[in-house]
């Protein structure tokens, strides 16, 4: 018996299942508005990485407070304290961070359609409003954190919660919260800078840094 002859001239194709695979080197959408602007806000951004790990603490030792509490009625006095510290903290910092990031919350209806020069006076324009946000809440956050470590003489006095723990985290939060808005206010002056001099950097993903 004579076996049928193979057309040649037809070419099998692989047929490729699943979704086809992702392109090297593309950077992710979720981080196309990470503009890195200056040293001090790619300084700024990794400093909150490390500080991201403050919610990991506040989670941790509330589950250990439910284990003491309901597990071995031995409710602890100073972890719910702790808890709402070290999420102050985290908010405090999260400014700086955001403002590093480009994250901050805004509409972009007039300045994705705007000209290059028309979107620079809209940049300088927003860097003098952010600087004198920052610049007012700095004074008025630094009444209230001298308030809360010096006394009505001068002296250094240390504000305290007022309950039988009774620690000095609101002393704590409010200079913490006074240094977040004077780096915001650094983070501010050299945005503007940048705006005026029409010395804006393209954006910079700064991509590979993992913590």
């Amino acid at each position: 018996m004579t076996q049928p002859t193979r057309n040649t001239d037809e070419v099998t194709m692989p047929v490729q299942e699943g979704p086809p695979e992702p392109i090297q080197n593309q950077v992710p959408e979720e981080e196309s508005n990470d503009e890195i602007r200056t040293p001090l806000d790619r300084w700024v951004r990794r400093g909150g990485r490390y500080a991201a790990w403050l919610v990991f603490i506040a989670m941790a030792i509330s589950v250990f407070e439910v284990i003491m509490r309901y597990g071995f009625d031995s409710p602890t006095s100073w972890v719910h304290e702790s808890v709402v510290m070290l999420v102050a903290l985290t908010f405090a910092i999260g400014g700086p961070v955001a403002m590093a990031s480009n994250r901050h919350i805004r509409v972009r209806v007039l300045y994705d359609t705007a000209g290059p020069r028309l979107k620079r006076a809209l940049d300088v324009f927003n860097d003098l409003v952010t600087l004198g946000f920052c610049l007012g809440m700095s004074y008025a956050a630094f009444t209230m954190s001298w308030t809360a470590t010096h006394g009505p003489m001068g002296d250094w006095r240390l504000e305290r919660s007022g309950t039988s723990w009774n620690p000095p985290f609101p002393a704590l939060v409010k200079t913490v919260i006074l240094a977040a808005l004077v780096l915001m206010t650094l983070q501010a002056l050299w945005h503007l800078y940048q705006s005026v001099t029409g010395r804006r950097p393209a954006a910079n993903h700064d991509r590979g840094e993992n913590v």
